[in-house]
C-alpha cells in the first residue's frame, strides 16, 4: 500500500484533528468570557478603577498557573504511562462539567469573582493533562515524514478554533450571557467523541526507574541535559512571559479603544487569524532551511508588534498589529515544536511535551500575571511597550547564549543529519 501523501489521508489523524479542534473552539470561546466578567464586575459590582481590575487579570493569570505547575511532572508522567486517548478525554471532561457550571451560574446571575478564579483553576488542571497527552498521540498517527505537516495542520486546528472561539465567545456572549457556555459544552462533548474512535495509543514501556516520582523527574533531567531543547522551550516562555500584551485586551477594549465586549473578541481572535494563516500556509509549503534563524526572527518580530499594539490608539492598527503578533509566533511556534517532537523519543514525549506545554502555560499564564502587576504600575501601555522591548531583548540574547538554536538547518532528527565538516555540530 502506498504511503499518504497527506496527514489527512490518515482517518486516525482526521479524527484527531476534529477533536482537537471543536476543544480549542469551546476553550477559547469559554476563557474569554471568563477573562471579560472577571474584568467587568471588578468594574462594575465591585467599583475598582482601571488598573486595579488589570490587575486582576493578572492574578486570573496566575489562577490558571499554579496548577499547571504543579502538576505538570504528573501530567507528563501519566501520558507516558497510561492510554492517552483516555487521558485526553477525561481532562475534556473536567473543562466540560466547568462549562455547564458557568452556563448555571451566569444564567442565575450567581457569577462572583472567587467563583470565576476557582473555575479558571480548574480549567488550568484540565490543561495541564490535556496538552501532554494530545501531543504524544500525533507522531504516532503519521509516518515520521509527514510529521512536520501534520504539525503544521494540528496548528491549524489549534489556530482556526482560537479565532473563531474568542469571536464566537463575545457574539454568544452579547446575544446571552450563558450561550458561550452551553456552545463550550456541547462541542466539548463532540471533541470525546470524536476521539474515541482512534486507535489505542499505548505508550511504550518506560525506561530506567520505576519509581513514579524518578519517571517524572526523569522527563526534566533529559529536557536539562539537551542544550537545544532547553534553548527552544525557554526562548518562548521568557519571550511571551515579557510579550504578554493580551492579557490587557478587555482593558483595551473597554478602557482605551472603547469596542466593548464583541471587539474584544476580534482583538483576542485577530492573532490567531494570524497564526492561523501562517499554520495552512505551511502545512502545504513547510519550512526545510535555516529554520533556527528564521525562529528567532520570528519571536523578535512578535516583540516588535507587540510594541506597535501598546501604542496604538486605532482599533484597525491594532488588529493588524495582533495579526502580525500572532503570524510570527505561529512560524516561531511550528519551528520549536516540530525541532521538538523530532528531537525525543517516543517513550519520552508525554513528559518532555509536559515541560513543553509547561513553558508555554508560563508564558502565557505568568505572562498575564506580569503584565497585570505591569499595568498596575506603569498603566496598560507602560506595560505592553516594555513587554515587547523585552522580548526583543531575550530574543538577542538567546541568539548569543544558545548557538545551537542559529545552527538548526533542517527539520532532521540528529541522526539524519550527515555529520559537520567543522567543529560546529548541526542539528
Amino acid at each position: 500500500m502506498a504511503a499518504p501523501s497527506s496527514p489527512l489521508a490518515v482517518p486516525d489523524f482526521r479524527r484527531y484533528w476534529a477533536a482537537r479542534f471543536l476543544a480549542v473552539l469551546a476553550t477559547m470561546s469559554m476563557v474569554v468570557v471568563i477573562g471579560w466578567q472577571v474584568y467587568d464586575l471588578a468594574r462594575t459590582d465591585y467599583a475598582m478603577a482601571p488598573r486595579e481590575a488589570a490587575f486582576l487579570l493578572g492574578m486570573l493569570g496566575l489562577a490558571q498557573f499554579v496548577p499547571l505547575a504543579a502538576l505538570t511532572p504528573v501530567a507528563g508522567w501519566v501520558a507516558d504511562r497510561y492510554e492517552r486517548r483516555t487521558v485526553a478525554r477525561a481532562a475534556n471532561a473536567i473543562d466540560l462539567g466547568i462549562a455547564l457550571a458557568l452556563g448555571l451560574l451566569t444564567a442565575a446571575d450567581a457569577l462572583t469573582l472567587p467563583v470565576l478564579f476557582v473555575m479558571a483553576a480548574l480549567h488550568g488542571v484540565a490543561r495541564v493533562f490535556v496538552g501532554p497527552a494530545m501531543a504524544a498521540i500525533a507522531p504516532n498517527l503519521v509516518p515520521p515524514e509527514l510529521l512536520p505537516r501534520a504539525i503544521a495542520m494540528s496548528s491549524i486546528a489549534w489556530q482556526s478554533a482560537s479565532v473563531g472561539g474568542p469571536a464566537l465567545g463575545g457574539l454568544l456572549y452579547a446575544i446571552d450571557p450563558a450561550l458561550p457556555y452551553w456552545f463550550a459544552a456541547g462541542a466539548l462533548l463532540a471533541a470525546i467523541a470524536a476521539l474515541t474512535p482512534i486507535r489505542r495509543i499505548d505508550p511504550p514501556p518506560m525506561a530506567g526507574s520505576a519509581r513514579p516520582v524518578q519517571q517524572m523527574v526523569d522527563g526534566l533531567r533529559y529536557v536539562r541535559g539537551h542544550r537545544f531543547l532547553l534553548g527552544a522551550i525557554t526562548l518562548d516562555l521568557f519571550a511571551v512571559l515579557l510579550g504578554g500584551a493580551t492579557a490587557l485586551l478587555p482593558v483595551y477594549a473597554r478602557d482605551i479603544l472603547h469596542v466593548g465586549a464583541l471587539g474584544n473578541g476580534l482583538l483576542r481572535a485577530a492573532p490567531a487569524a494570524g497564526a492561523a494563516l501562517v499554520a495552512l500556509w505551511f502545512s502545504f509549503r513547510p519550512l526545510r532551511n535555516e529554520v533556527g534563524v528564521k525562529m528567532l526572527w520570528a519571536v523578535a518580530v512578535f516583540g516588535l508588534a507587540t510594541v506597535i499594539f501598546g501604542l496604538s490608539r486605532s482599533f484597525a492598527l491594532s488588529l493588524g498589529a495582533l495579526f502580525v503578533l500572532g503570524a510570527a509566533d505561529m512560524l516561531s511556534v511550528y519551528v520549536r515544536s516540530s525541532l521538538v517532537q523530532l528531537h525525543t523519543p517516543d517513550a519520552m514525549r508525554g513528559r518532555v511535551s509536559a515541560v513543553s506545554g509547561l513553558a508555554i502555560s508560563a508564558s502565557n499564564e505568568l505572562g498575564e500575571v506580569q503584565s497585570g502587576f505591569a499595568a498596575a504600575l506603569l498603566g496598560p501601555v507602560g506595560a505592553a511597550v516594555g513587554g515587547g522591548v523585552g522580548a526583543i531583548i531575550v530574543t538577542a540574547l538567546y541568539a548569543r547564549w544558545f548557538p545551537e538554536l542559529r545552527r538548526a538547518r533542517t527539520f532532521d532528527p540528529p541522526s539524519r543529519v550527515p555529520a559537520p565538516h567543522s567543529q560546529e555540530t548541526i542539528i
